[in-house]
């Protein structure tokens, strides 16, 4: 069994301001996608210029911020969000979802392609490969904060977390996220995007590996408490979660897109 080095959740304390390790992680992430995104708009199919990349990630924050936490409330906390509406705007309480994050980003970017007369697909498969390394730093402060921890295990690995009452050693899930979410992902599709790609193919990538990676860490990753002893839809099956139940639409949309790629015999991204 291995302790949590049991980090400080707040970083800095500057009088009655804390700055909190998971929103040091949100602009390390934010700052990255920058980085690449500059790097990536120099390619000669880029449908983004150098000029443009600012906007785009101010786009993408506020779909990250703004979808994530609706997505939250709505895939995971319904019931009492509708007690308390209030508490959509208590983001220092915790509550950001991935997926709802993903629908947040895709309206996003659905905006700045009507506003700059982009294809769709073309800016998604642009954005896609900016994604994991935020994903990476988001687990990370997961990990920190000691949130999203795994279900109680005798691997030898297993972690004791101290905030965790029932002090069972477990899986440290967000590392295993961490892994595949960020780094493996990461690896992935920018190998991936480095060539000149169909239009939507390097999105469907992203989304049916995402899928498959969060499908696949969600059987460790403790259940949310709220959904103890409910079933809804596909949950009404024991083995299947929330957030596997949220994958398996990724997974179906990223394969038809791939799909949808395969019939087409030419773009103009592919030339």
């Amino acid at each position: 069994m291995i302790m949590h080095p049991n980090i400080d959740p707040v970083a800095i304390y500057l009088g009655p301001l804390q700055i909190h390790w998971y929103g040091i992680m949100y602009m390390v992430a934010f700052a990255g996608a920058w980085f690449l995104a500059m790097r990536n708009s120099q390619r000669p199919w880029s449908p983004i210029k150098k000029t443009q990349v600012e906007d785009l990630i101010v786009y993408g924050a506020w779909g990250v911020i703004l979808g994530g936490r609706l997505g939250y409330m709505f895939f995971y906390n319904t019931e009492k969000w509708l007690a308390d509406p209030a508490m959509l705007l208590r983001i220092w309480e915790g509550g950001m979802s991935f997926h709802g994050g993903l629908i947040g980003v895709a309206i996003a970017m659905f905006i700045y392609a009507r506003k700059y007369r982009l294809s769709f697909l073309a800016l998604t498969d642009f954005a896609v490969p900016l994604v994991p390394a935020g994903l990476f730093f988001g687990r990370i402060g997961n990990f920190i904060g000691q949130e999203l921890y795994g279900r109680a295990t005798d691997v030898p690995w297993a972690m004791l977390f101290p905030s965790d009452p029932t002090q069972l050693p477990r899986h440290p899930s967000q590392l295993y996220e961490a892994f595949l979410e960020g780094l493996v992902l990461f690896l992935i599709i920018n190998w991936f995007a480095r060539k000149p790609r169909l239009y939507g193919e390097v999105t469907g990538l992203f989304l049916v590996l995402y899928g498959v990676f969060r499908f696949m860490v969600e059987f460790v990753r403790e259940p949310d408490a709220q959904f103890a002893g409910q079933s809804a839809l596909l949950e009404s099956f024991d083995w299947i979660t929330r957030g596997q139940t949220l994958c398996i639409p990724m997974i179906l949309l990223g394969l038809w897109f791939m799909r949808k790629t395969v019939l087409r015999q030419t773009s103009p991204q592919a030339n």
